[in-house]
């Protein structure tokens, strides 16, 4: 089995304080910059699963460089260079305690909502006679709160975010018009893969009294993929979508019995397991970027490249 990175521990120079998120790590240098590793850590109902999944952290690595340069003239963004696969090193910036998810599609956590009777989220109403995986008639914006380590993400409105003041009305007019424009870019850019973008989420936050799109975008960790060969005739059959984003981990997780509630217990994951969804994270790699993967080779010393790659960098 090839090696996955779970922990970092480095000690940089100028280096003042260490984050450790569901899945990446994130090294303040300076007052000014960050250096985000990207781990092999696997999330989902926000609780971290127990194994890493091989070469995940690069891909969503390298998804994330790639769709943060092809988006650099629709909003300024965080990053300033990618000194390895794992590793972004990007402008450090107060983020918004919120995340804006826009979705194309029923799908997901808003179908199980709607199937359950729901028709308002985060105060967008969602219209009667709807089917899973059904386009809506224009993307909508479902924001959540920005939850601490072990606790949820929580759906907010609008309304709610101006009311208890998380985010100016001036800053979030700005924040959903760089949401729908980067959401339009990318249901573009899979389009011409072969993919639908099916719904995902931004991040952003300002800096010096700009505001900049954060983190990774359109990688199988903040977005669902559809293929579009097919979608039509699926939809109308009422089968489910051959997709791309890890939406079936979470399938899989339910399947046997968990879905991050308290007392339940994460199913155990077998070297297949582990295996078939690294697998699944470098086809979409190789679907959405359009070309082959290529595994870094010296994956038995992973922090000690990442070590000396961002040192590099930062001794320029």
């Amino acid at each position: 089995m090839e090696s996955a990175l779970v922990k970092t521990s480095f000690s940089f120079p100028g280096q003042k304080s260490v984050y450790n998120g569901k899945v990446r790590d994130v090294y303040s240098i300076g007052d000014d910059k960050l250096v985000m590793v990207a781990t092999d850590r696997i999330s989902a109902f926000d609780v971290i699963l127990p194994k890493g999944i091989p070469f995940k952290g690069q891909v969503l690595n390298q998804i994330a460089a790639k769709f943060l340069d092809d988006t650099k003239d629709i909003c300024p963004n965080w990053k300033l260079a990618t000194p390895d696969p794992m590793v972004t090193v990007g402008i450090r910036c107060e983020g918004y305690p919120v995340e804006m998810i826009v979705r194309g599609y029923l799908c997901g956590s808003a179908w199980r909502a709607y199937k359950s009777g729901v028709r308002e989220i985060c105060g967008v109403k969602i219209p009667e006679g709807m089917k899973e995986n059904q386009k809506f008639p224009t993307p909508i914006i479902t924001p959540t709160t920005k939850a601490e380590i072990g606790q949820h993400d929580e759906d907010i409105s609008k309304e709610e975010i101006l009311a208890r003041g998380l985010v100016s009305k001036e800053d979030y007019e700005v924040l959903e018009k760089y949401t729908l424009a980067l959401f339009q870019r990318g249901t573009e850019i899979a389009a011409k893969r072969g993919l639908i973008l099916v719904d995902t989420k931004y991040e952003f936050g300002k800096a010096n009294g700009t505001i900049y799109l954060m983190d990774e975008i359109h990688t199988p960790d903040s977005s669902r993929y559809f293929y579009a060969d097919g979608y039509q005739e699926r939809f109308a059959k009422g089968e489910p979508q051959k997709q791309l984003s890890k939406e079936f981990v979470r399938e899989w997780l339910m399947d046997n019995g968990f879905q991050g509630k308290a007392g339940q217990k994460v199913p155990e994951m077998t070297s297949a397991i582990v295996k078939s969804i690294s697998e699944r994270y470098i086809e979409l790699y190789e679907n959405i970027v359009g070309e082959k993967f290529k595994k870094e080779t010296d994956i038995s010393a992973l922090g000690n490249r990442i070590e000396k790659n961002v040192l590099a960098y930062l001794n320029k």
